[in-house]
């Protein structure tokens, strides 16, 4: 990739000279065609950018780079313990600690950019790659706030580029079964959908954390906060406790919604939601209070979304439940077999019956579960990915080099409108708890109620406060323009 443009050389005998040892030189490099199987050409190989190098990208980079198939060409990360790992590996791969060095220097070294950094980041990073026409990965969720989400899937057809998120079950061969029954009518009209999870499994429902501390010489604390309000270090932000924390993170709806959302956004092909309502837990600290701390998502909630007919499609009602709550236990269900996996579960609800499935819409069984034994089950209307979820990174890696229009799983036309949808969930946890003082001096909590959604221009009609929350102010310099 990149290859340089070539110029046609003037013709003299010096020159058809010079140029006829160039021709005979190049027969050491030729198209892996030539060379034989297992043997790939330099000019065959995708030059890669990771910005964010420990946690997942300790997946995503080794997947996409597939045993030196490709060429993990840069590396970039706010924190040199993180990015120990990937130097080791790629130790020929120039580093940086801020992306937009990366990107100022490495432009025309890389063909694409794998993001791999903490919620905030994603979409200012992901953002810049795209303007410069580079192909881009995203982890999930696509962005931290609506507005962003938006802003990618606009800038992804703007710019032309091939995209994918990171929700690797978009990929998975029973999410495309599981579009194939429903969509083909084996469940009748589905109306209710239940989506749960474990998560979270790190602090959530807490204040901010107190104390002072030294920053880690190998920490750029100023780029970590990148968009985020300006505060003073502290260890209880990083390295992956940072989900929590909602300046930085999108709690377990971001953490695990694109992964489990996906698989009914998909098969019902939901659109945007019209209305959004939720409940929250609540920490004990000592008494039972009523309000969590803004600082972070609360340690459990049950969110519910509504959504309209589409065609002959009826009205949905999707409901959320994590921090360890789940839905009813559906009848059909014997009292020994699980309900869902450990880390949650999807049941749809249909007029001729109910199905049930984990994670990435993993092992979707139909309830009562015997009814696997008798019933026809039709064959994937969808193409599966080669290698399924394991096959994500490298299907991306394929489109790059195929160009803009290629097929991805999770590109972002497809995974922002999804994105939005499972923040809208956020906005309505975080607007729960917001209070006003009324004339009597008592405080209230509009924030309480069935909140309507004007999904094309992206807000609350009946509540105002709760718009501030689909579009955050970045700390700085940093913007977010097409």
């Amino acid at each position: 990739m990149n290859t340089p443009k070539k110029t046609k050389p003037a013709v003299s005998r010096r020159n058809f000279i010079k140029n006829s040892s160039i021709i005979a030189g190049s027969f050491m490099i030729v198209p892996r065609h030539v060379l034989g199987r297992g043997f790939i050409a330099p000019s065959d190989k995708l030059n890669i950018a990771g910005i964010g190098t420990g946690g997942k990208a300790e997946v995503n980079l080794p997947y996409a780079w597939n045993k030196g198939a490709e060429n993990i060409a840069a590396l970039c990360d706010v924190d040199d313990r993180m990015a120990v790992n990937a130097r080791k590996q790629w130790p020929n791969a120039p580093y940086y600690k801020d992306y937009r060095e990366l990107l100022d220097k490495e432009a025309k070294n890389i063909d694409a950019v794998i993001v791999t950094t903490p919620d905030h980041m994603h979409a200012p990073i992901a953002l810049a790659a795209m303007q410069l026409g580079k192909h881009v990965y995203c982890e999930k969720p696509l962005t931290h706030d609506i507005y962003e989400a938006r802003m990618l899937t606009q800038a992804a057809k703007k710019y032309k580029v091939v995209t994918q998120m990171g929700n690797q079950g978009s990929s998975g061969d029973d999410t495309r079964k599981i579009e194939t029954w429903i969509q083909g009518g084996l469940l009748g009209d589905v109306g209710t959908v239940h989506v749960w999870t474990n998560r979270p499994t790190w602090p959530q429902g807490v204040p901010a954390p107190t104390g002072k501390f030294d920053i880690p010489k190998e920490l750029d604390w100023d780029l970590w906060l990148g968009t985020a309000p300006q505060r003073e270090y502290n260890p209880g932000y990083l390295p992956a406790i940072w989900r929590g924390w909602s300046d930085f993170g999108t709690g377990s709806l971001g953490d695990m919604g694109c992964h489990f959302i996906d698989v009914p956004y998909r098969a019902l092909k939901l659109g945007y939601p019209t209305a959004v309502e939720c409940s929250v837990g609540s920490v004990y600290t000592g008494f039972f209070q009523e309000l969590i701390s803004p600082d972070s998502y609360p340690p459990s909630s049950v969110t519910y979304l509504q959504f309209p007919a589409r065609g002959s499609m009826p009205p949905v009602e999707l409901a959320w439940y994590d921090g360890g709550i789940k839905p009813k236990r559906p009848k059909e269900l014997l009292p020994d077999e699980a309900l869902g996996t450990y880390d949650g579960g999807i049941i749809f609800e249909g007029t001729k019956g109910k199905l049930m499935a984990g994670l990435f819409g993993g092992n979707p069984v139909l309830l009562p579960t015997k009814l696997m034994k008798t019933t026809h089950l039709p064959k994937s209307k969808f193409p599966f990915v080669p290698n399924g979820i394991e096959g994500h990174q490298k299907q991306w890696v394929d489109a790059c080099k195929k160009g803009y229009g290629a097929y991805t799983s999770s590109s972002f036309d497809k995974s922002g409108p999804l994105v939005e949808t499972v923040l809208m969930g956020n906005l309505a946890v975080r607007s729960y708890n917001y209070s006003e003082t009324n004339a009597k001096g008592d405080k209230t909590f509009p924030g309480r109620k069935k909140l309507l959604w004007d999904g094309e221009n992206m807000k609350i009609t009946n509540f105002e406060p709760a718009n501030q929350f689909v579009k955050r102010n970045y700390r700085g310099s940093y913007k977010l323009e097409l």
